[in-house]
């Protein structure tokens, strides 16, 4: 017998799986918060799981960008630093799927792991956190209130190439750490600002912080910002029906056509990248992409339309686009 899922389709009961089964997870309360929305939406679409009081298991995963807080990702080396020890418990057989916010997974994923689903997008801008005192915020010039010389916290190359492409005045300082840290840092006076995921705030509840969400055409986001994707081992087939009943279409789209765009470009940690999709009302998709030097010296950005069904070759194409008129330099490890 099968169970239906809120969707319609049929989804396999695993009664005979052996449980728990183990969820990989970082042990930030926004990891973890995230990983409880997935278990919610796994539960009500397979009833059977969630009548069990021992379907699931979370197993926090620390992973090398948790650990190294104090210097910026691009020197601690390599893509995939929220997810390397998450990959190696999934392909050890130490959980059974992984919980990651898809703008920290690696485009090419190691060999026998596969993204089986995205879940539905939140809100995919920046938003803009001030110090005491500051604000409020012109709509229509929204760093019209930073003062100049204002010292901004944030650990992003996107977010300070793009910063520093229209406040060449700002002063950059590094800021890494769990989203209360760098509400903190900036409601302390530590800096006079900083940016955050406005999907991360959403989730934790702090959008009350939030000065001003920053449209995406001027701050152009962090490719699959605000989406939440699955992992598992490849040749588990049992687990990726079950996840195919609850991936978004609309987040399936976007982010194919943001990671395409992504592989692309095949930037390091200090190539400032963004890229960001919407889904129109006619079925087709924009994206929008962009390359820049981190001292925003030199930013381009991009656009381009096409139907959903091609996300892939879009961000494919626009990557392409990008990476040829861009100064080679930007892209060096």
């Amino acid at each position: 017998m099968h169970q239906e899922s809120s969707s319609g389709s049929k989804v396999a009961p695993h009664s005979g799986r052996r449980l728990p089964l183990r969820v990989g997870t970082r042990g930030s309360p926004l990891a973890l918060r995230q990983t409880d929305m997935f278990l919610a939406a796994l539960r009500e679409i397979c009833p059977a799981l969630g009548f069990a009081p021992d379907a699931f298991a979370p197993e926090i995963i620390s992973t090398t960008g948790d650990r190294e807080t104090d210097r910026p990702l691009a020197e601690i080396g390599g893509k995939g630093l929220f997810a390397k020890e998450i990959h190696e418990a999934l392909l050890d057989g130490r959980i059974d799927f992984a919980v990651h916010s898809l703008k920290d997974l690696e485009t090419a994923l190691p060999d026998g792991i596969i993204l089986a689903c995205t879940m539905k997008r939140e809100d995919a801008r920046d938003a803009l956190i001030l110090a005491d005192g500051l604000g409020p915020v012109n709509d229509g010039d929204i760093w019209s209130s930073l003062p100049k010389g204002a010292r901004v916290g944030t650990s992003s190359v996107r977010r300070q190439a793009q910063l520093l492409h229209a406040r060449p005045d700002l002063q950059i300082g590094l800021l890494r750490g769990n989203v209360r840290t760098r509400l903190d840092a900036a409601r302390i006076g530590t800096f006079d600002a900083t940016l955050l995921a406005l999907a991360g705030l959403r989730r934790l509840g702090f959008e009350e912080e939030v000065a001003a969400a920053i449209d995406p055409e001027a701050m152009v986001p962090a490719a699959c910002q605000g989406i939440v994707g699955i992992t598992v081992r490849a040749a588990d087939s049992r687990l990726a029906e079950l996840l195919a009943a609850i991936e978004n279409h609309e987040a399936k789209a976007v982010s194919k056509a943001e990671r395409a765009l992504l592989a692309a470009l095949d930037g390091s940690c200090r190539t400032p990248i963004g890229g960001h999709a919407r889904l129109l009302p006619d079925g087709n998709l924009h994206l929008t992409g962009l390359t820049a030097r981190p001292d925003g010296s030199f930013l381009l950005k991009r656009s381009e339309v096409a139907n959903a069904a091609d996300a892939v070759r879009l961000g494919a194409e626009l990557g392409a686009s990008l990476r040829r008129d861009s100064p080679a330099d930007i892209f060096l490890d």
